[in-house]
C-alpha cells in the first residue's frame, strides 16, 4: 500500500496510537533496541528513522523529529493526521535557565513560550504560550511518583535558535517574566499546537544536559544513551 505522505514510508497501521519522539532518530534507534520486543523499522526516509514494537504487552512507536519546529510540525501533523496517532510525547534534551536544575534533571513542560511566528503561520493565532495536554501530564507524573523518579514541572522556552549561539542575557530580558521559563528547548511549542488544532494529545519530557547559569553541559554520546530515567517514564505513561 502506498505510504500517505512523502516524509514517511510506513503504511497505515505500521504506526501506533502513542508515539515517542527524540529529536535526533539515532537515539529512537536507541529506544527501539533497548527498551522494545520485536522492533520493525518503518521508516527510514531522510534518516528520519522510526519503529514499532512491544513494551509490556503493548505496541509502541517511536520516531524521531528532526530539530527545531518546521521539522517538528511536519513530522507530528503528519503522524496525528494520516496514521491516526493519539498521542505524542516528545522526549528530549534542554538547557537549564533555573539555577536550581541539576544535569540529567527531568522536566515535564507545563507550557511552552516562544517568540516564533509558527502558530500565526499554521493556525492564524498569535499566541506565544501554548499548554501541554493536562490529561497525559497526570499519567505522566502518576507514572514518575511510581517510579520514584523526580519530575520538575514548569514551563519553557523553545527558540528557533540555538541558544548556546546567540545573545543568551538579551534573550532573557525578552521573555516575560511571569512565564517563568525554567530551560530552553526547540521543538514542544510547534507539537502543542499541531496537537491543539487537531484534537491530539501532546506532552513533553526534557532532560537537562547543559546548565547556562552553571556553565556545564554534557557529552553528545551521554545525551545520546545516559537519559534513561525520561525514556522509561514516558514509555510507562505510553501504556496507561
Amino acid at each position: 500500500m502506498k505510504a500517505p505522505t512523502v516524509h514517511n514510508s510506513a503504511a497505515k497501521g505500521e504506526i501506533a496510537k502513542v508515539v515517542l519522539m527524540p529529536g535526533d532518530p539515532l537515539r529512537a534507534k536507541y529506544i527501539a533496541e533497548k527498551f522494545l520486543e520485536n522492533p520493525i523499522c518503518f521508516n527510514e526516509v531522510r534518516g528520519m528513522l522510526g519503529f514499532t514494537g512491544i513494551y509490556k504487552g503493548k505496541e509502541i512507536s517511536v520516531m524521531g523529529s528532526g530539530m527545531g519546529m518546521p521539522s517538528m510540525g511536519i513530522y507530528s501533523y503528519e503522524l496525528y493526521k494520516f496514521y491516526d496517532v493519539e498521542k505524542i510525547i516528545r522526549i528530549g534534551s534542554c538547557g537549564a535557565y533555573d539555577e536550581n536544575l541539576e544535569l540529567l534533571d527531568t522536566i515535564l513542560v507545563d507550557k511552552s513560550y516562544s517568540e516564533s511566528n509558527f502558530a500565526l503561520t499554521f493556525r492564524n493565532s498569535d499566541e506565544h504560550i501554548i499548554e501541554s495536554t493536562k490529561e497525559l501530564n497526570d499519567i505522566i507524573e502518576s507514572v514518575a511518583n511510581n517510579l520514584n523518579i523526580k519530575l520538575v514541572k514548569g514551563n519553557v522556552f523553545t527558540s528557533d535558535c540555538f541558544d548556546w549561539y546567540i545573545d543568551v542575557e538579551k534573550l532573557l530580558s525578552r521573555i516575560p517574566k511571569e512565564y517563568k521559563c525554567i530551560a530552553a528547548e526547540m521543538e514542544s511549542y510547534a507539537l502543542f499546537n499541531i496537537a491543539k488544532t487537531l484534537n491530539k494529545q501532546a506532552s513533553c519530557l526534557l532532560s537537562v544536559v547543559d546548565s547556562h547559569s552553571k556553565k556545564t553541559l554534557i557529552s553528545s554520546e551521554q545525551r545520546e544513551k545516559n537519559l534513561d530515567n525520561m525514556i522509561k517514564i514516558a514509555l510507562e505513561a505510553a501504556i496507561k
